[in-house]
């Protein structure tokens, strides 16, 4: 069972080591990774998701509880304990929804069909777009694209740590998903921009030139900072979904979603 993963300094794109010792993420926690572009945030989570073993540009080293992860969960996908979910992911097979989430449960040795729908379920909690069982992935938008698949990763990959690469450009539903997932005893690590996210995550990793400039730890005042930005963002979010529906916005709806 995976209870805590490590994370040992590497270098920043100078050649200069890191200034940590460690960092330790530990089976419950959320974590957001942010920082400007450039500054090397995919390349951190990428390091985790490779389990880095100072065989990357970065030569940071990824402890599996406290020890080098053996060859097994490296490479073997089916043992791997991470999932990782971009902005870019694609899905390429000309499969239904359903058939394409039956080849993953059957490659994790899941015979029992309910999980299928159940992950469908799921993965409409997270995006407008309805997905069902017999649309094809391939014709899936980003959004629904990538509620399938943190659906699929909490379901039927169970995978312990889950990396989400700013899923907030991917016109899905983020406070449904962190209302979700937070609470699942699973490492989840967020890389973001968006501050909404970044507050409600329990340590935040700064990165800058390639290298973890500072670790922050979730403050009551970030806490309660995050809640006044969800029901800005969820008024923000009402507009945009009628705006997609075509309706026209009127100074009555306006006014209801923005008041203070």
């Amino acid at each position: 069972m995976l209870k805590e993963i490590t994370i040992l300094p590497g270098l920043d794109k100078t050649g200069i080591i890191e200034g940590f010792s460690e960092i330790n993420l530990k089976a419950g926690e959320t974590v957001s990774i942010v920082g400007p572009t450039g500054s090397g945030k995919t390349a951190f989570i990428t390091d985790i998701e490779l389990m880095a073993q100072e065989d990357t540009s970065t030569r940071r080293r990824v402890l599996v509880n406290g020890e080098s992860p053996p060859d097994e969960i490296r490479y073997n996908p089916a043992m791997k304990p991470i999932a990782m979910i971009t902005q870019n992911t694609k899905c390429f097979a000309d499969l239904s929804t359903e058939e394409f989430l039956q080849i993953h449960a059957r490659a994790r040795g899941i015979t029992d069909n309910k999980v299928i729908f159940k992950t469908i379920d799921l993965a409409n909690n997270f995006t407008g777009e309805k997905i069902t069982k017999d649309v094809k992935v391939t014709v899936l938008s980003g959004g629904q694209t990538r509620s399938l698949l943190i659906a699929d990763a909490l379901l039927i990959g169970a995978a312990p740590i889950i990396l989400l690469d700013e899923i907030e450009n991917a016109g899905i539903f983020k406070q449904e998903v962190i209302g979700i997932i937070e609470n699942t005893g699973k490492i989840i690590i967020f890389v973001t921009h968006d501050p909404v996210i970044a507050l409600l995550t329990q340590k935040r990793i700064i990165m800058e030139n390639g290298a973890v400039k500072k670790v922050l730890i979730q403050s009551d005042i970030e806490t309660r900072a995050a809640q006044n930005l969800i029901e800005l963002d969820k008024r923000v979010g009402s507009i945009r979904e009628e705006l997609r529906a075509g309706n026209v916005i009127t100074n009555e709806m306006f006014s209801v979603n923005f008041a203070s």
